[in-house]
């Protein structure tokens, strides 16, 4: 199997995760967080496809489509559940990329072909440069209640 098609079928997976949660979180700042981290999916799976057309000879032999699926940290119903009690996503999203990583590093350092573990190291390197992303588009979500407007300090002086 091609380990970008494998990379690809997982950010499938991962983008309707995100678009279920959307559709079951009853708060406006999730269903804007998991509409963002869905879209985020698919700018990934665009860059995945872009990939496998400039690395063809990539395949890993044993690599069956049952490695090749999203594995969530948590189900959706247990991240809905969490997200009562404990709000900040951002460790989940970050868990789940970092899972994907230390995946593409493993196959890496287990493939035998170099075209095969070029393909996969370079599979790990765009799960890092999503990960920032994810980074991004949390903070992004975060910063209307992180945000501490100067303007807020400008009458400082005693009346």
């Amino acid at each position: 199997m091609n380990v970008f098609d494998c990379a690809i079928k997982i950010e499938e997976e991962t983008k309707a995760y995100y678009e279920g949660l959307e559709a079951e979180a009853m708060e406006p700042e999730m269903k804007t967080l998991f509409s963002m981290l869905a879209a985020s999916e698919e700018e990934h799976q665009r860059r995945l496809r872009r990939l496998r057309k400039r690395m063809q000879g990539a395949t890993l032999e044993g690599l069956n489509g049952n490695l090749c699926r999203f594995r969530p940290l948590l189900s959706q119903k247990e991240l809905l559940e969490e997200t009562d009690r404990d709000p900040n996503l951002y460790r989940f999203a970050v868990g789940n990329d970092e899972q994907d990583i230390r995946f593409y590093e493993e196959l890496a350092s287990a493939a035998t072909d170099e075209m095969t573990r070029k393909g996969l190291l370079l599979l790990a390197e765009e799960e890092r440069r999503h990960l920032q992303k994810v980074t991004n588009i949390y903070s992004f979500v975060e910063d209307p209640k992180t945000f501490l407007a100067w303007s807020e300090f400008s009458n400082m002086k005693e009346l």
